[in-house]
Order: structure tokens, then C-alpha cells, then sequence
């Protein structure tokens, strides 16, 4: 197999690796000799998280490489590894248990990350060397957060509806499954009136995109996720600094693509519906209006209060018609609300359930892969904020209260009862760099999606 950025199998030449924390130096400190305890104090070296340092030999070449984590079993512990350390080849020494190797290997894929379409990197990533066979479920789940990074990362000129859905379609080839189409116009004939509406002024026809895989005897799980490509706010123009980095707002696509492609991948016992409402919420003559009542697959009756409330209102239509597949489980991932930022800042997901054991099964599962979400009420009391008195629902409302709950009861409105939901409200995005985390596009709550499905689909 191919090794992801930042990986070798190649041992040669390979210099050990400690990870020690500030508990573990003392002791780990006592095995060495004066010499590279001096220096270790020379340099300042405590364990602290995040930090490394290598040590000298006799002859002045480095012998070794130490990185200080955190917690062994968060994936970020080790992300500054790879550009912490000399680019050269590195073997992990110690004995650790599987799960804190998995956690290693992530952690050291995620810190080797670097967007370099348009710009070369300063440097390539340290590597470590890995043995390939053993940890194909690691390289993997690396693989599907980095097409999340890439797919946000790049820019709406070359990440627009049509490219989505050729790389749908590229993913859907290469892991068999069936991929579906229904652009432009067509969008009317076909009963998908609510996505044809926001992405109708773009001179990049909206489209929905549906790839289905899987054994029909397997449970069925039903994957959506909001492909804004761009969003401009339409006629309620957003101010620039709003609109700077719209091209995230795709985040909830990119999380329900990668997702999708790891399932395939490991080739969990799943039956997989993925649906991608894909457009891009321009600025045009023919572009949907404040006021406007618009119709939805299900039949409900859409006011418009603001255009840039757009992303519930193509989601509302793939919803209905997720819902229409009979799952046994609907995930919806979006980039909704600024509202979900305020409220838990940029690193937590806001997770909406109609049921309590979905919840509970997501945010157990975000514990234990360090990959944490927080969740949020669907307060029914709140669907008084999406009022309207010519149409059945407004997408919007004048009051600035509760935007992520409303925002959320307002999807809810199109999953039937009886199907259980989740909605999970990314922000796809870091806004400066950390270890592990470079700016720019960012996988939140994927590997806990993952976790969860392959919990299911083993019980």
C-alpha cells in the first residue's frame, strides 16, 4: 500500500524516537548518561506538550530525537512531530498497547499535513517508520481527514459543484459503488425544488449528488452533507470579512465524502447512502429573493427571511429524500451557524440527536478517539423563532437567539419521527496554526463518526 505523508518502511538509517511526558521524564531521565542529561537541561527540556529536542552524540551528530506529549492517546500529542524534528527518518522506541500506536500514527499524519496545490512547503515532514500491514486502519482514517483538509482548502475555482461531483464519482469507481446525478433543471422535474432555488443564479448548475454502496442485507446508514461551495450570503450580501472564507462552506460535503470513503475503505459491513446537496449561493438576476416562499421536496412551504440561510434550505430537500431511502440511521455534517461558534468556539462540533442513545453513541465515541463534540438541545419551544405567517416555515427570523438550535429544528422538521437523526454543525476550519493542525481546512468529528459506525456495524 501507499504510505501517507510522512511514513516510511524504509528503516535504514532510522534514529530512535522517545515520547516522554512531564510524569514520565524523571524516570526516563535517570537511564541516561550525565552527558545528554546535561543537555537536556541545557535546552531547557521539561515534557512540556508540544515540545522536542534531539540529543548529541560524542561526535556531535544526533543520536536520538525526544517529543514531549500530553495525553498517549490524543492524536494532536504527537502532531508537532513531524516539522518539530529533523526531516529524517524516525522509529518510535518503547513498547506501547495498540490503541496509543493508532493515536501515534494519526497524530503523526495530521502533523505532516501541508496544503501544497498552489505553494511548496518549506520543508518536508520528519518520517517515521512504520511497519505498513499493521496499521492499514490508521492510514486510512489520515486518508479521509486529509481529503476533508484538501476538499476545503481549495479554492471555489477549482471546488465547485461539478468538481464534487467528480470526485464522488472517481471515489464511487474505485470502491464500486453506484453514483447518481440529478443538475439544473432537472432538479425541478425531479422534485428537489428548495436546491434548484439557492443554487439557480450561479453559472455552475446545483446538483445533487447520491452514491450508494454496500450489501443489501447490511444496515442501512444514510450520510448528507451540506456542499455550499461558496457562499456569498446571495441578495443579504455577507460583509467581506464574512464572505472571506466561504469557500469552507462545503465543510459538511467534505465531512460526508470522507467519512463515506473511509467506510468503504475498511469496507464496513454498512449499507452507505450518501447524498450531497452541491451548490453556490451567487449573486444574479435570477437569484432567490428575501420574501420568496419556495417549495420543498416534502411539501413544506418556505419563506425566505434571509438568503443566507441557504444551507438549511438545500439540506431540507436531501433530507427528505434521505429520509425517503428508509435508513436505519440519517447523519447530517454542516458548516450551519456562526451561532454554534459563539456558543463552543471553533475546536467543538455542535451535535443535535432526536434520540438519546445516537447522541450518547457519537459523543462516547468522541471521547475515546480524543475527537470531541458537545451536545446541543433541539429546544421545540425555539421553532416560534422560524414563524411565519404566508408560508409553513421561515428559514430565519428577526431574533438573534438560539441560532444553532433553530437552525437544527429547522432540519429536524424534515426527518420523519420514527427515523433516528443526528446533526452534527462543524466549523470545518483552523483559523490560525497549531501543532497538528495547520490553518485552513479541518476533519471534526469524523474519526468519532467512525468509531461509531464500526461499533454498529460489529453489534
Amino acid at each position: 500500500m501507499t504510505l501517507p505523508l510522512g511514513f516510511t518502511d524504509d528503516a535504514s538509517d532510522a534514529l530512535p524516537l522517545v515520547l516522554v511526558s512531564r510524569n514520565s521524564l524523571k524516570t526516563w531521565r535517570e537511564s541516561l548518561a550525565d552527558t545528554a542529561a546535561a543537555w537536556l537541561d541545557s535546552q531547557g527540556f521539561d515534557g512540556t506538550p508540544g515540545t522536542a529536542v534531539t540529543l548529541p552524540g560524542s561526535d556531535g551528530r544526533i543520536v536520538a530525537g525526544v517529543l514531549g506529549i500530553g495525553d498517549p492517546l490524543d492524536p494532536y500529542s504527537y502532531g508537532h512531530g513531524p516539522f518539530a524534528l529533523p526531516a529524517r527518518r524516525w522509529r518510535a522506541e518503547g513498547q506501547y498497547d495498540a490503541a496509543t500506536l493508532d493515536a501515534l500514527h494519526i497524530g503523526w499524519g495530521l502533523g505532516s499535513y501541508r496544503f501544497d496545490r498552489y505553494k511548496a512547503a518549506p520543508r518536508a515532514p520528519a518520517q517515521l517508520v512504520v511497519d505498513a500491514a499493521d496499521h492499514a486502519e490508521s492510514f486510512a482514517v489520515i486518508a479521509a481527514s486529509l481529503r476533508v483538509r484538501d476538499l476545503i482548502n481549495t479554492p471555489t475555482e477549482h471546488m465547485g459543484p461539478d468538481e464534487l461531483e467528480a470526485i464522488a464519482r472517481e471515489i464511487g469507481q474505485r470502491h464500486g459503488a453506484a453514483v447518481e446525478v440529478v443538475a439544473g433543471d432537472d432538479l425541478l422535474k425531479q422534485n428537489f425544488p428548495a436546491i434548484h432555488a439557492v443554487g439557480r443564479a450561479s453559472h455552475r448548475a446545483p446538483r445533487l449528488i447520491a452514491l450508494r454502496w454496500g450489501d443489501e442485507r447490511h444496515p442501512h446508514i444514510a450520510l448528507v452533507g451540506k456542499g455550499v461551495c461558496f457562499d456569498t450570503g446571495g441578495l443579504d450580501l455577507k460583509p467581506a470579512d464574512g464572505m472571506r472564507w466561504m469557500k469552507k462552506d462545503m465543510g459538511g460535503a467534505a465531512h460526508a465524502i470522507g467519512l463515506a470513503e473511509l467506510i468503504m475503505a475498511r469496507k464496513l459491513p454498512l449499507r452507505l447512502t450518501l447524498l450531497v446537496p452541491a451548490v453556490e449561493n451567487a449573486v444574479g438576476p435570477n437569484a432567490f429573493r428575501p420574501g420568496e416562499v419556495i417549495a420543498t421536496r416534502q411539501g413544506v412551504s418556505v419563506e425566505i427571511d434571509n438568503t443566507d440561510a441557504e444551507g438549511r434550505v438545500i439540506l431540507c430537500d436531501a433530507l427528505t429524500y434521505a429520509a425517503e431511502q428508509a435508513p436505519e440511521l440519517l447523519l447530517d455534517f454542516a458548516t450551519l451557524t456562526g451561532a454554534a461558534r459563539i456558543a463552543l468556539g471553533p475546536d467543538l462540533p455542535a451535535l443535535f440527536a432526536n434520540r438519546d442513545e445516537v447522541a450518547e453513541a457519537w459523543l462516547q465515541a468522541g471521547q475515546a478517539q480524543r475527537d470531541p463534540l458537545w451536545r446541543m438541545p433541539l429546544w421545540r419551544p425555539y421553532l416560534r423563532y422560524l414563524t411565519s405567517h404566508i408560508a409553513d416555515l421561515a428559514n430565519g427570523g428577526p431574533s438573534k437567539m438560539a441560532g444553532s438550535v433553530t437552525a437544527a429544528l429547522y432540519l429536524e422538521r424534515f426527518v420523519p419521527a420514527e427515523l433516528p437523526w443526528a446533526h452534527l454543525d462543524v466549523y470545518s476550519w483552523n483559523d490560525a496554526d497549531r501543532p497538528g493542525r495547520p490553518a485552513g481546512g479541518e476533519a471534526q468529528g469524523l474519526r468519532a463518526a467512525y468509531a461509531m459506525l464500526k461499533a454498529r456495524a460489529a453489534g
